[in-house]
């Protein structure tokens, strides 16, 4: 499975990464900084359809809103699950994305135990049915 990470943290990229190799070594991660980053790396590999792009809000030079609607317009993106990927748990931020056309909203976990535990269940079902409790 093909993993998309567009976030602006590089802690939070890496320790993404790590996590998802230490689930899944077979699992590739591609990542990118920021929007702007993401839709230039998506439209320098055509072929590149990824099975979950996970995508931070708050970002520099393009944020999540901005590049959400920019992967939306995409045909070939329209099936992939766009979850968000964020420290806001603002109701406005959940309700916006979700109009926006975001799969899921995601805050992201305090410990790299409940990450593991998401990409786990993520990867053992094939779809996000993971819910917070």
């Amino acid at each position: 499975m093909n993993f998309f990470l567009i976030d602006d943290d590089a802690d939070d990229r890496e320790l993404f990464e790590i996590t998802l190799k230490d689930v899944n070594p077979s699992c590739t991660c591609i990542t990118a900084k920021n929007g702007e980053d993401a839709i230039r790396i998506l439209n320098a590999q055509p072929d590149l359809i990824p099975d979950f792009i996970f995508l931070d809000l708050n970002m520099p030079l393009m944020d999540g809103r901005t590049c959400l609607i920019e992967l939306r317009k995409h045909p070939k993106f329209q099936k992939v699950p766009i979850i968000i990927f964020t420290t806001s748990n603002h109701p406005r931020d959940i309700e916006d994305t979700k109009k926006l056309g975001a799969s899921h909203y995601l805050i992201k976990p305090s410990s790299l135990k409940t990450l593991k535990e998401i990409l786990s269940t993520l990867l053992q079902d094939g779809v996000f049915t993971y819910r917070l409790n």
